[in-house]
């Protein structure tokens, strides 16, 4: 167990359960993040708009993690098709990692213990998930 676990194969397998999760945890978030009363300001499109968005994000995440989750060792075995979704999955989740930093202001998580540690724990997550697929599409290269 403990060999898989630390091997590729299995942290991409557990990366994809961690994003299957994470796009079925969608379905609650935004009563967590009081997001309905907020949006409910909103006009009518900006407001539908926000909602789809919303929702295929986590469709995303389902979909992004449902491919490693059950399909790992066909992409590590490599092959034009398999080396093109790693990288565009190593692309995305990088991306997703730069935003972090890059887009989220530091204001709305300074000086809220709770807010700082998800956002603390955010930058672990989307490192692990953007080196994870950054280590697999080199695996499957080689």
């Amino acid at each position: 167990m403990t060999a898989w676990l630390f091997s590729v194969q299995g942290q991409l397998q557990l990366v994809g359960a961690v994003l299957v999760v994470l796009g079925v945890f969608h379905l609650v978030l935004p009563r967590l993040i009081d997001w309905p009363a907020q949006v409910a300001r909103m006009a009518p499109l900006p407001r539908q708009v926000a909602g789809a968005h919303f929702f295929f994000v986590g469709v995303v995440c389902v979909l992004l993690g449902a491919l490693p989750l059950f399909l790992a060792p066909e992409l590590l075995a490599g092959g034009r098709v398999a080396r093109a979704l790693l990288a565009a999955e190593t692309l995305f989740w990088s991306l997703r990692w730069l935003f972090q930093f890059a887009y989220f202001s530091p204001a709305l998580w300074r000086g809220d213990p709770p807010r700082t540690i998800a956002h603390a724990g955010f930058c672990l997550l989307w490192t692990w998930v953007a080196g994870v697929f950054g280590l697999a599409w080199y695996t499957a290269s080689c």
